[in-house]
């Protein structure tokens, strides 16, 4: 059994986790019935069909997903909730089944920002090459594994698993431990053996499920293949758990050729860290001192008197070999000499590249540095080209393009202290999260279209030297935090739409001998070189004074509505009397001559008076 780093995790079987690339459904494979995750929302990228399997050791999918270059130079799986512990990270590698597309791409691969790969052409044709492997350590529950285009075709990826080993496996001794990556180099396993993983030999899954690539033969009539039936013991123990069947066959030595060499390539001035498997499997030695012999690498004899007898306890007995070289050629070669009669014999050779792992991109607690990066990528439009993708500063070879990085020589870790995205077609807005950026001396944005206001959180970035926000849109007034930049050397603020009085304490950098530019910013006053400034009135007294010229005006239009509808009432009553006047003198006449008439025919009294017909006649 094993466990999880700080017991984090209580898995009665190893972690384990195979995406399928491109694929839109979880799927599983023979020979073993392996399921293979669908490919989803883990990263960006284009899903595509893959081509016949460049190697039969591939996994059998169908699809796998790319990356053009119009996606930037970084890309990246982001897998989360993944338990603390060490891993064996492996990357099959595709082939795009489609024409007119570069059949075997070059590109770059790196884990948690430790470049792990550089394909080279011939990849797809060699075994051992269709994919490439590493052991790590995750310990922030996540994983990152990143594709680096390097001008080579758009990197294609077949599928990815991440499977979980002994916190313990392939220590090697000294300098081992949560700091180094082992990348695998080679996995041989010799004699009559074919080509496995370890669920073909049905091998303990705290293993990783390695590939054993078979070699039939050192070299022509150098040594011969023997096998046995025979159980192997002590060979499936922590921490490595290697299979039993690895060691039922092996190479040995002959009468002709009495040394057994191994030769590979390896990058130059690199360490390597070499494990060697033996097993006494020839039925005639049984005693030990009947088997005796030197392993050399390089040279250097680095194993005196090989007793697999001796030092394994027994005959069908495992026995591993490790030790660390440092290559400082394009060879590693391994040679077992033997001496006396006996000839000598390997079963298994395995070689991994010791590499140092990169400390990721420096985190100030409680900030989210990354969110942040990602936030200003969105809000300032950063074009996918710029690559945006992983860890800032790492892989060195690889650090975001328009960020610049220093490596702390205290934390060993990288931060970033420049940002230089000037003239780049920048648009949308400068967001308050960049003050997160702590470690920032110099800030170049300048010759874009950014927009709005200045973000006041700027003057939190205490080690802010050069702050370039020229030719651009930016409008509203100079923040007053400015002024606390006591490391500012240079400020360049013009060409922009800035308005109001230059901030006292920004204007008093002047005096320190700091460079300031602020022309060509029409509403900027208050300091020599720019126009000299009204009364200064507060927000508070602006908002006074227009909220009073608003009400006045108001009371004004008002007034004149009242006024104007008044004066139309009276026109239309003067206009209605004018016209009534002639027909009321007419009916006057008219009443008076009947009322003559009456009186001199009823002279009786009967007549009535002007006072009674009077109101009657007018009315």
């Amino acid at each position: 059994s094993s466990s999880c780093i700080d017991d984090s995790c209580k898995f009665s079987a190893p972690y384990a986790l195979r995406i399928s690339c491109g694929a839109r459904r979880n799927i599983r494979t023979s020979p073993s019935y392996a399921l293979w995750y669908k490919d989803f929302a883990y990263t960006g990228g284009i899903p595509a069909n893959a081509t016949i399997s460049p190697s039969y050791i591939s996994p059998p999918l169908n699809t796998l997903r790319y990356f053009p270059i119009s996606e930037g130079p970084n890309n990246c799986y982001n897998i989360v909730r993944v338990p603390k512990g060490h891993y064996s990270v492996r990357i099959f590698l595709g082939l795009i089944n489609a024409p007119n597309v570069d059949k075997e791409p070059l590109f770059d691969i790196s884990i948690e920002g430790t470049q792990i790969s550089s394909l080279k052409s011939g990849w797809s044709s060699n075994d051992d090459q269709v994919f490439a492997e590493a052991l790590v350590f995750l310990l922030e529950g996540t994983s990152t594994i990143c594709f680096h285009s390097t001008g080579h075709g758009d990197p294609a990826i077949l599928s990815i698993e991440i499977l979980q080993v002994d916190d313990n496996a392939y220590n090697f001794g000294k300098d081992w431990g949560q700091g180094v990556v082992l990348r695998t180099a080679t996995r041989l396993n010799c004699g009559t053996g074919e080509k496995k993983f370890g669920e073909d030999y049905n091998a303990d899954r705290w293993g990783g499920d390695r590939f054993w690539n078979r070699v039939r033969s050192f070299g022509k009539g150098a040594d011969s293949a023997r096998s046995t039936g025979k159980r192997i013991s002590q060979a499936s123990v922590s921490p490595n758990f290697y299979p039993q069947a690895l060691y039922q066959s092996a190479l040995f030595s002959t009468d002709e050729q009495p040394d057994l060499t191994y030769s590979m390539d390896v990058e130059p001035n690199r360490k390597y860290s070499v494990w060697l498997h033996f097993a006494e499997i020839d039925a005639s030695v049984t005693v030990e001192g009947k088997r005796v012999f030197d392993v050399v690498i390089n040279g250097d004899t680095l194993f005196e008197n090989v007793d697999i007898i001796k030092m394994s306890g027994n005959h069908y007995r495992a026995l591993v070999l490790n030790t660390t070289v440092t290559v400082s050629g394009r060879t590693l070669t391994i040679v077992l000499q033997p001496k006396g009669d006996a000839h000598a014999l390997i079963n298994a050779i395995e070689v991994f590249e010791i590499i140092t792992a990169e400390f990721k991109t420096l985190r100030d607690e409680g900030i989210d540095l990354f969110g942040a990066l990602q936030k200003m990528r969105k809000s300032l439009g950063l074009p996918s080209r710029f690559g945006w993708n992983g860890d800032p500063c790492v892989p060195p070879q690889h650090p975001w393009s328009g960020a610049d990085c220093q490596l702390d020589k205290n934390t060993s870790k990288w931060f970033i202290d420049g940002l230089d995205l000037d003239n780049q077609g920048l648009k949308g807005f400068l967001p308050n999260d960049i003050s997160k950026l702590k470690h920032l001396q110099s800030i170049n944005l300048s010759d874009n279209n950014i927009h709005g206001g200045i973000p006041a959180s700027l003057g939190s970035i205490t080690s802010l030297q050069v702050l370039d926000l020229s030719y651009n849109s930016f409008n509203g007034s100079i923040p007053e935090t400015l002024g606390e930049l006591t490391s500012l050397r240079i400020l360049n603020l013009n060409g922009n739409s800035l308005s109001g009085k230059v901030p006292a304490a920004v204007g008093g950098r002047l005096l320190h001998r700091a460079s300031f530019n602020f022309t060509d910013n029409a509403g900027l006053c208050g300091i020599p070189g720019l126009p000299a400034c009204g009364p200064h009135l507060s927000s508070g007294a602006k908002i006074g004074i227009a909220f009073g010229v608003s009400l006045t005006f108001l009371l004004i239009v008002a007034c004149a509505m009242i006024w104007w509808k008044r004066r139309q009432n009276i026109l239309r009553a003067q206009h209605i009397a004018a016209r009534g006047a002639p027909y009321a003198k007419k009916r006057t006449n008219v009443s008076h001559d009947i009322q003559m008439t009456r009186h001199g025919h009823n002279n009786h009294g009967q007549a009535r008076t002007a006072v009674e017909n009077g109101p009657s006649l007018l009315s």
